[in-house]
């Protein structure tokens, strides 16, 4: 590429896909992801073609002392690389393949969920996926994973079967809990701190069709409404899985006439059992009073990602969460005075209900931490109509109220801006901090990964 300098000539040598460096063409599409409020933009870009690819650019960079950050779909941007280091781009990665006899996927590392929901339900199965479809899988599972069916089948990450991974020294690696139970255990729950996975194993669900979809309330229901599911998810059994979101809709032509400019809640529910049974478990949160809209009814497990309706096209967000081990009268309250309408910020408060399978050890250990935590508590700030500077404050305050009952974070629900040490901190216990940060030592001693939710290398004796 003539528009490459002379110091990345021999990159773009080692490599069978492009590279962009600032200024080139393609650059700032190729840096680009959903997360449009922060952006990589780093010395040097390569459009990986496959694990070959990424494993020449990680030597390039390890010999170069150059810093390492990776991106598929740029839903999980932590740490963006300002003018320094190499970013490895996966999305040319998008490898499917199930084995249907074992009920299991392996999935490159640009792949979204939406790829496998659509070839896995051709032999009646199902991947443990999260409520946005254009996800991308790999790094959703490294982080753990919050499914829709999560409270029967735990995080996805309990379901991995094997990682490939390269590390910093350019090594391609396949991972087991076999072969190398200290990195299998990391990765699952580290993420991109220990190297770049190319692709994962990953188990799917015998599953083709569900009881789900969502309950919308217009705003003067609104406190009976987030009461009343939070009393509702104290009886619901683990087959159940559900959310509640609180927030105001724009009024723009995309947005469902009935929801236009209004202030509601929308309750999300996904059950495997019979639409029956589903019925009548639902029942108490119709009883609230009239909906906006219901869409809960049964559905083809590939219209999952109709009940939460997530936007698939990427814009400016800023928002963190917690890991409630309750969530009572007192945290309503809190939600509501604090992030509610009338809140300085608008904020998109998302309540998850976790427990169930979620809380239990998986067979195979890993670094995935505060499972006694029975809700996340989200809150998103659309950053094209309010600013940083007023939207962290308002955060900060519910963030505080909800403390007593704060048992960790989540780490793929912190987003750039707050993915900072003290914030990661906050993810893990503080021995599995200590264990994952000597897996670091041994795997990437001079930190080469750290555009991330980053940990340090514990320090040589």
């Amino acid at each position: 590429m003539s528009d490459v300098p002379a110091e990345f000539e021999e990159l773009v040598e080692r490599v069978q896909g492009p590279v962009f460096t600032p200024g080139s063409s393609g650059y700032d599409d190729e840096r680009s992801g959903f997360q449009t409020a922060f952006r990589h933009r780093p010395a040097v870009i390569v459009g990986a073609t496959g694990p070959e690819d990424v494993s020449a650019a990680v030597k390039f960079a390890a010999a170069g002392g150059l810093p390492v950050a990776v991106q598929a779909t740029g839903h999980g941007l932590s740490a963006a690389a300002q003018g320094e280091g190499v970013l490895i781009s996966t999305a040319r990665m998008t490898d499917v393949r199930i084995d249907p006899r074992n009920r299991t996927v392996r999935v490159e590392a640009g792949v979204r969920w939406e790829q496998v929901i659509e070839e896995a339900a051709t032999h009646g199965l199902a991947p443990l996926n999260g409520s946005a479809p254009h996800v991308g899988a790999v790094a959703y599972t490294l982080g753990g994973g919050v499914g829709v069916l999560g409270r029967q089948f735990g995080y996805t990450a309990d379901h991995v079967r094997s990682i490939d991974v390269v590390t910093a020294d350019g090594a391609l690696r396949h991972v087991t809990a076999d072969s190398d139970p200290d990195l299998f255990w990391a990765l699952r729950g580290g993420r991109d701190n220990f190297g770049i996975v190319t692709s994962l194993e990953v188990a799917l669900v015998p599953l083709s069709r569900i009881y789900g979809g969502g309950l919308y309330f217009d705003a003067d229901l609104v406190p009976e409404a987030l009461a009343t599911y939070l009393r509702w998810t104290t009886t619901v059994p683990e087959e159940l899985t559900s959310s509640i979101s609180l927030m105001r809709y724009p009024d723009l032509p995309p947005i469902p006439a009935p929801l236009k400019g209004r202030y509601t809640a929308h309750i999300r529910v996904a059950y495997t059992g019979d639409a029956e049974s589903g019925r009548q478990l639902v029942e108490p949160l119709r009883a609230i009073g009239p909906r906006l809209i219901d869409s809960i009814d049964e559905m083809p497990y590939t219209a999952s990602g109709t009940i939460y309706n997530d936007p698939a096209f990427p814009h400016a967000y800023y928002g963190n969460n917690v890991m409630l081990g309750e969530a009572g009268s007192s945290v309503a309250e809190a939600v509501l005075d604090l992030a509610g309408p009338t809140a300085a910020a608008p904020c998109i408060v998302d309540v998850r209900h976790l427990g169930g399978a979620f809380s239990r050890p998986p067979a195979v250990p890993s670094a995935i931490g505060s499972r006694e935590g029975e809700y996340i508590l989200r809150v998103l700030t659309p950053l094209a109509i309010c600013d940083v500077d007023t939207a962290r404050p308002v955060h900060e305050r519910l963030y505080e109220a909800v403390r007593p009952w704060t048992v960790g974070r989540n780490l793929n629900f912190i987003y750039a801006d707050e993915a900072t040490p003290d914030q990661t901190g906050l993810v893990y216990s503080p021995e599995d901090l200590r264990r994952l940060s000597e897996i670091k030592a041994v795997h990437d001693p001079a930190n080469l990964f750290r555009f991330n939710h980053n940990i340090a290398p514990a320090a040589k004796a």
